[in-house]
């Protein structure tokens, strides 16, 4: 079989190239529902350079997810210039394939363009194609998929690739008179971490991972926000520090768990606040980290807010995620009185094949017993995991942005829209509403109140006032590509 691709660029072969080269690239260019990198550091394009990942999405056991090995077999560089030619390959080592052979070529077009060539050449396991031998369209692919179903995987994260080259090079290309800077982050290992030290890293910035063991590597400071361990001298020379910490929130509502929810936030959150504050001698004195960015999120506003529409200026709600951002956010007023410029991104519902809300929906659909969570005209305020991570980008190299900063899409949806446009993105009915005792069962009550029966209309304006460029802007179009299906 073999399958072919092309991505036309508004960039230079030089600036392509040197994107794949960073550490971060094969990260940025895989599905994250689709495979973990075992080694998300390691970069390079040079030949030897063994690679591998877990296939399957995060919540899937290491001893559950097959084990893909790919060798960068070869590489050829030709002509030089606005019209060189950089082609490498990747062939498997082990893997799901009986063979795979992957040809990249990065190729200047001129003109301070660029393109990029994809031919992968693969055999299925038993060497039966598409065509080939008797019941060919229900050969075993891709895990036991058929050879039609491995061929449109392959096409849709080709074309996921495609666009998630072409958004990241269009975000960096708008931050290039920005300073690289040396970026501490905490939290760095969760899905948005994950994902935002690749794209700082693709971007030319230097990442130091906050670790809670050992430090390993100059790459990485230890710290423990329970012990109030955090020592300053790990943050010489850091320009930013950006806080993920926190225990997930997509738990049963114990009362021990909204105590941890809030105290594993507090608690790093003082922290950091603290140490900068004290790096900068309480009186703004330019030592030590000038920017921290910290998450919160729209729970902020409280989960039942019909009829109105949501800006930073609105006060903060009084139910259970309401209380644990405003006590979030204020924990890091030491920093902000020092000096430290600090942002705090009130994240929407973040879309993702890899985790978040998103995830659990779609198996019930695919199933054909999708539907609606919460009431159909409940207001979802939404953004995509890869313009969630672009905003932590843009929040550190925005001058002028500080303090609250409502962090969705522009267009807010119902509940009832996104049920069928989700269903009409995976080809499947969206007609059967999830009974209420169901999220309660596995929330409880207010877990599922605040989680799955949330009606919040959020405003954008601030942070697109701030210059910030989303990729996806509409539903169906972030679905799309967070769940690479192409457009019909």
């Amino acid at each position: 079989m073999r399958i072919e691709a092309r991505t036309p660029l508004d960039h230079g072969v030089d600036e392509a190239l040197a994107w794949h080269e960073r550490p971060g690239a094969l990260v940025r260019l895989t599905p994250p529902g689709m495979a973990r990198i075992e080694d998300p550091d390691a970069g390079g394009l040079e030949v030897g350079r063994r690679v591998a990942v877990r296939l399957g999405p995060p919540l899937l056991p290491t001893g559950l997810s097959p084990r893909w090995e790919l060798r960068h077999a070869s590489r050829e560089d030709r002509g030089s210039g606005g019209t060189a030619v950089h082609s490498f390959v990747d062939s498997q080592v082990t893997g799901p394939f009986r063979t795979w052979r992957h040809q990249h070529e990065i190729a200047g077009t001129g003109s301070g363009s660029s393109e990029i060539r994809d031919r992968i050449d693969l055999e299925l396991p038993g060497g039966i194609g598409e065509t080939g031998g008797i019941g060919a369209d229900e050969a075993a692919g891709i895990g036991g998929l058929p050879a039609r179903e491995a061929r449109r995987t392959i096409e849709g994260m080709l074309a996921f690739r495609g666009e998630q080259l072409r958004d990241d090079l269009a975000f960096h290309a708008r931050h290039a008179g920005s300073p690289r800077l040396v970026v501490a982050i905490a939290g760095a290992s969760g899905l948005i971490g994950t994902q935002l030290v690749a794209l700082l890293r693709t971007g030319g910035h230097r990442v130091i991972r906050m670790v809670r063991g050992p430090a390993e590597g100059p790459d990485e400071i230890s710290w423990d926000p329970e012990r109030g361990e955090l020592d300053p001298a790990d943050l010489e020379g850091v320009d930013a520090v950006v806080n993920l910490a926190g225990r997930p929130i997509s738990t049963r509502f114990t009362a021990r768990a909204e105590r941890e929810i809030l105290t594993s936030r507090v608690h790093g959150g003082d922290l950091i606040a603290r140490t900068l504050a004290r790096m900068r001698g309480g009186s703004g004195a330019p030592d030590g980290p000038g920017i921290l960015v910290q998450a919160s999120a729209i729970g902020a506003y409280g989960a039942q807010r019909p009829g109105e529409v949501l800006t930073e200026d609105d006060a903060f709600g009084d139910d259970v995620l309401a209380r644990v951002c405003e006590a979030w956010e204020a924990s890091s007023a030491p920093a902000a009185r020092a000096g430290v410029r600090v942002v705090h991104l009130r994240t929407g519902i973040v879309l993702s094949d890899g985790g978040g809300a998103l995830l659990p929906q779609i198996p019930m659909f695919l199933a054909g017993v999708g539907g609606r969570l919460a009431a159909p005209d409940a207001v979802l305020s939404w953004i995509t995991l890869d313009d969630m991570t672009r905003a932590y980008a843009h929040a550190l190299g925005a001058d002028d942005l500080e303090g609250p900063v409502n962090a969705v899409a522009p267009a807010p949806v119902t509940s009832r829209e996104l049920a069928r446009t989700l269903g009409r993105v995976l080809h499947r009915p969206s007609l059967v509403p999830v009974p209420g005792f169901g999220p309660a069962l596995l929330l409880g009550k207010e877990g599922a109140k605040e989680l799955v029966r949330a009606d919040q209309d959020v405003d954008a304006s601030r942070l697109l006032g701030s210059g910030f460029d989303p990729a996806h802007t509409e539903l169906e179009q972030a679905l799309r590509h967070v769940l690479r299906r192409p457009m019909v």
